[in-house]
């Protein structure tokens, strides 16, 4: 699933080493923020897009046959109730449940919102608690809007979820949602006067690892982290990295310690490390890194990588891909060894998702 400024766009193949097809665009001339892959029930997986029409205003559509066909419900599905006063601007994150909650499906808003559904994501009502937290009306907006963009349900305990906003930095609840508590101990905040407060971080994205689901890795607005502890409080791992400063980080689905990230040179100078098409992998949870280049565009690049324009796969062994603003995708079907072109001269890529069937 590649989701688009112009539309969602599927990319297939039968095999490695095939040629991708891609198909024409869904949803055309409408910008594609977030998009979901929910596999729980064993058979073909529920595709979610999270659409934002400058005509219609946005809307989550769903489609159970692989994008055949899609539908959305005539009320829309994310909606803030009357008494917030509040309108939707648009749905950045998609996320299913665990697989103890079959029917839930968590979508994060711009403003800084976390919605649930329990019915598959067809219709989704606000997490209360969250929206009436006291620090609300201190979150701010990053460059690219105030928004809830990572959502983490804990696989194994659904009391527990992760989320993060741009700009508010990393919350938490242990409760199912009934109470919320920061866990930013240890992110920089160096735009802030306190430049480790206790909230109000631009957290760019934030991952968990599959193998040690305690663990979280996160890329901050100048800052890449990691948790042993579920996000309570971070350590540095951006030693060995040519910056701090990117958007996506991703973590293998099964393998502790494995993480890609793609940085770039600063938040005032949003180009590739060296002008460099790069991708950056650890195999020790951050204590060491390696670039990965093979078979990506020579210099110069010039493209930025976006929060959610990074993801992997669940095949053995793992791909990885990523989309550029400048209409590239780029996968690879060995966990970053070699990379391949999927499609070029796409529309700003804003997000991916992929799954091995």
């Amino acid at each position: 699933m590649i989701g688009t400024a112009k539309g969602l766009f599927l990319a297939r193949r039968d095999r490695v080493g095939d040629a991708w097809q891609i198909s024409v665009p869904h949803f055309p001339m409408t910008a594609v923020y977030a998009v979901g892959i929910d596999q729980r029930d064993g058979a073909t997986p529920r595709l979610l897009a999270g659409i934002d029409s400058s005509h219609f205003g946005p809307s989550v559509a769903v489609s159970d046959d692989l994008g055949g066909c899609w539908r959305e419900p005539e009320e829309a599905p994310v909606a803030f109730p009357k008494d917030t006063e509040t309108t939707l601007t648009r749905v950045w994150a998609l996320q299913p449940g665990p697989a103890s909650e079959p029917g839930v499906v968590w979508a994060g808003s711009q403003p800084s919102a976390l919605f649930r559904s329990t019915n598959g994501g067809s219709s989704f009502e606000l997490v209360r608690a969250l929206w009436d937290h006291p620090h609300r009306p201190q979150w701010g907006a990053g460059f690219g809007g105030q928004a809830i963009h990572t959502i983490l349900p804990h696989p194994t305990d659904p009391q527990r979820v992760v989320v993060a906003m741009s700009t508010g930095g990393v919350y938490r609840t242990t409760d199912g949602g009934a109470t919320w508590a920061p866990g930013n101990t240890g992110i920089k905040a160096y735009f802030m006067p306190d430049q480790f407060p206790e909230f109000g971080q631009c957290v760019h994205k934030v991952t968990r690892d599959a193998g040690d689901p305690e663990r979280l890795y996160a890329q901050n607005h100048h800052g890449v982290y990691r948790s042993d502890d579920d996000g309570q409080t971070w350590q540095s791992i951006a030693d060995g990295l040519p910056s701090d400063f990117g958007f996506p980080i991703v973590a293998h689905p099964r393998r502790p310690g494995t993480i890609w990230n793609f940085p770039l040179q600063a938040d005032s100078s949003r180009f590739p490390v060296d002008n460099k098409c790069q991708v950056f992998r650890s195999d020790d949870a951050g204590k060491t890194w390696q670039a990965q280049s093979y078979g990506l565009p020579t210099a110069p690049f010039y493209a930025t990588v976006l929060r959610d324009a990074m993801c992997v796969d669940n095949a053995d062994p793992v791909g990885v891909y990523f989309g550029s603003r400048t209409g590239e995708v780029f996968a690879s079907a060995d966990e970053g060894e070699s990379w391949a072109q999927v499609a070029a001269h796409l529309p700003d890529v804003l997000c991916l998702r992929a799954v091995a069937l």
